[in-house]
């Protein structure tokens, strides 16, 4: 063998480590990207069920990051939220109160270039998603924490198209979205949207955000909202999204569950 294939050889041996190692990185979620305009896509990480049954359809939880998170490194999205979770070992799947059937989620974590994902992308990002994934969408679910708090709520508020797709939220520790979006609490409720909001007791503007938003809520439809207030910060998250933490018997998973277009 000369030399100038064995350095051939050398290189795409390399190559094919770091590309596994990269992948492995990122387990049990995929690196994939997103489309959000004809011409712009943002990196993401998604997870499908492993053993997915060919023709099934399965809930799609979309997960947005905090500020910290944003940026090119998509690694990062591991360090909270659903996403650190599942790094962790723990499987995001639930059996739904109503039923009483099991069900795996399809995972979607994109990545922002900064703060976090912002609400005009949220519409093309499903299209792109659904096109290529096998997501039941009766069951689309959006949850961030911090600035994906934002998100979320951004996202529900932004246009009566995108809230007719979305089944529930769930918001924890948002910060206040733009006045515009604070006036157009009725597209949630005329969507039917459910959310359940966390808040801590000593992180003061964002526990004033979640009654801010409630009321917007409930002035037009009550029974919609639902609230935990804990002691602490703007901390937490990693307590609430596992799915060993339960309030009235549910997870946030199994409560998502419940919801459906």
């Amino acid at each position: 063998m000369t030399l100038k294939n064995m350095m051939l050889l050398a290189s795409f041996w390399l190559f094919g480590n770091a590309s596994a190692q990269q992948a492995a990185n990122y387990a049990p979620l995929h690196a994939t990207e997103v489309r959000i305009s004809p011409w712009q896509t943002r990196q993401a990480l998604i997870y499908v069920p492993e053993n997915a049954v060919p023709g099934k359809k399965y809930p799609l939880l979309v997960c947005f990051h905090g500020r910290s998170i944003a940026g090119k490194d998509l690694g990062k999205i591991f360090r909270e939220g659903v996403t650190r979770q599942m790094r962790e070992g723990r499987k995001i799947e639930a059996v739904n109160p109503k039923d009483k059937k099991r069900y795996e989620f399809i995972v979607l974590a994109p990545l922002a270039l900064s703060w976090t994902f912002t609400p005009q992308d949220v519409d093309p990002m499903l299209d792109d998603v659904i096109k290529r994934f096998p997501v039941d969408t009766t069951r689309i679910y959006l949850t961030g924490y911090s600035a994906g708090g934002w998100a979320t709520e951004s996202a529900k508020t932004h246009s009566k198209h995108l809230a007719s797709r979305i089944a529930a939220c769930v918001t924890m520790s948002p910060p206040i979205i733009d006045s515009p979006y604070l006036k157009r609490y009725k597209l949630t409720t005329d969507a039917n949207i459910h959310t359940w909001y966390f808040a801590g007791l000593e992180d003061g503007y964002v526990l004033k955000n979640i009654h801010i938003y409630a009321d917007s809520t409930n002035k037009y439809k009550p029974g919609l909202v639902r609230m935990t207030v804990y002691p602490g910060g703007h901390c937490c998250w990693h307590e609430f999204y596992n799915p060993r933490y339960r309030e009235n018997g549910m997870n946030v998973y199994e409560w998502l569950l419940q919801y459906r277009k």
